[in-house]
């Protein structure tokens, strides 16, 4: 065969633009509920004042974290951690309970998605209208109406990147930077790789993200159970499909209840067909099960063609409560027990906290020493954060063999929210340090805080270390 005649196969296939049609119904309303949560709080926080600072900041510049009245030092890494095991094991237990809650309802994407398919609808009109549109030679019109979407989109990625740069960057002084166009190298760049970020995923990359992109969309299989409630077409109920009047009996007619309108293929921000069984780009916005609800309502039938249903409820024709009862099976629980502990552990840590962290470290370069009078002097470097908002005082004291003394025995202060760092000397008496003996002793110091005055010792830290005597 000549090579020119030869067959070629491509292995991508070409992006077709999905045009998704507005819904409305319960879950619909559920969804846009937690696109105004969520960004009530992503838009609202930065703007919050507390003990004349920004609530909430993340200052990299001095490594401060401010989250209203805590105050986070990097030495409180740990906590960062607690928050993403707690992430995890909600996620594991969401999808265990009901699939891709996270993905159809709070998923950034999805919620970005949402709002600018929002904003496309009001310059664009609905799913035919822009079909048509896109599909006609250009003209004044079809150009006003895509500069004003595109726009849109622009403005509002634009300050989704300057509110997140005012995480870290209070929100007054960045509008002021802004005002004067004096905006640091860093800040103009993740203003607008943060903005374009927004942009792309939610304006043109869209579905491609969640089917391509996205790694939980490939795991999603192995954390679903035949007891997990998915989005399911009931195909004993609706096949065999086909169309009909509103007054035709489907039984008399041979057919189920579903009418193949395609509505739920439609309304789906992916494209599939839901009909066709559990997909992985499915991300459970549960957009098909409103629109198909509205559809069995005209028709006269019941509701719950497309529904959240189980495995086993569909196989056994469990009720919708026998359903719900088999959700509390052991990996639920065990889920729900590790999440629970996790909570509970990181919220007695937050509510126990020190207000403030010591850390000891032994002068490398002076190990020991014997003074005048004969005594044996160790030199330590005592760092102390303060994790307060208000200048404190401290005293610090040492223990482990009776007389220890430090050197020199003062008041230490420390400003808000700041570390100071001391030197510190421990001494021990010459005939105290003979009757021990040489070698490595232990000490411990116990840093107080105290009012200016040095009394009135309200938290004591403890910290280790040791102590050299010579030979």
């Amino acid at each position: 065969m000549n090579t020119k005649e030869r067959p070629t196969a491509t292995l991508y296939a070409p992006h077709k633009k999905i045009y998704a049609k507005e819904v409305s119904g319960y879950f619909s309303k559920i969804r846009w509920l937690m696109v105004w949560i969520t960004q009530l709080v992503f838009y609202g926080v930065p703007w919050l004042m507390w003990n004349n600072r920004p609530a909430v900041i993340f200052n990299l510049e001095s490594r401060r974290f401010y989250i209203f009245d805590l105050v986070l030092y990097p030495q409180d890494f740990i906590f960062l951690t607690a928050v993403l095991m707690i992430s995890a094991y909600a996620l594991f237990l969401f999808t265990a309970v009901a699939g891709r809650l996270w993905c159809g309802y709070t998923c950034p994407q999805t919620v970005y998605t949402e709002m600018f398919m929002w904003i496309e609808n009001r310059f664009e009109g609905d799913r035919n209208a822009r079909m048509k549109r896109d599909a006609s030679p250009w003209t004044q019109n079809k150009l006003l109406r895509k500069t004003g979407t595109q726009t849109a989109w622009i403005l509002l990625s634009l300050w989704t990147g300057f509110t997140f740069v005012s995480y870290f960057t209070p929100m007054h002084s960045l509008i002021n930077e802004a005002m004067n166009l004096d905006f640091g190298a860093w800040e103009w760049f993740w203003i607008f790789f943060y903005g374009a970020a927004t942009y792309g995923f939610a304006g043109s990359m869209r579905e491609q993200i969640c089917k391509y992109l996205c790694p939980y969309a490939r795991f999603q299989g192995a954390m679903f159970d035949h007891d997990t409630l998915i989005i399911t077409y009931d195909n004993e109920r609706g096949d065999p499909r086909g169309s009909r009047g509103k007054k035709v009996d489907p039984k008399a007619a041979g057919l189920g209840d579903c009418i193949d309108c395609n509505l739920c293929v439609q309304v789906c921000p992916t494209g599939i067909d839901i009909r066709d069984g559990q997909q992985y780009e499915c991300i459970g916005c549960a957009a098909c099960i409103d629109v198909c609800n509205g559809v069995m309502d005209k028709m006269g039938y019941p509701q719950g063609l497309v529904r959240y249903a189980t495995q086993h409820g569909m196989e056994q024709k469990l009720t919708d409560k026998q359903s719900l009862m088999r959700i509390f099976r052991p990996r639920v629980i065990i889920y729900t027990t590790i999440l629970g502990a996790i909570v509970f552990a990181l919220g007695y840590a937050v509510w126990t906290r020190d207000p403030f962290k010591v850390d000891i470290v032994r002068d490398r370069t002076t190990l020991a020493r014997v003074n005048g009078d004969g005594g044996v002097e160790n030199v330590y470097r005592l760092q102390i954060m303060n994790a307060t908002e208000e200048k404190q005082v401290y005293r610090v004291t040492a223990s482990g063999i009776h007389g220890y003394k430090i050197v020199p025995d003062e008041l230490i202060k420390v400003a808000a929210t700041e570390a100071e760092w001391v030197t510190l000397t421990v001494e021990l008496p010459f005939e105290i340090a003979k009757n021990e003996g040489p070698g490595i002793k232990a000490v411990h110091f116990d840093v107080h805080r105290v009012n200016n005055s040095g009394v009135g010792e309200e938290v004591v830290v403890h910290e280790k270390s040791t102590f050299m005597i010579p030979r």
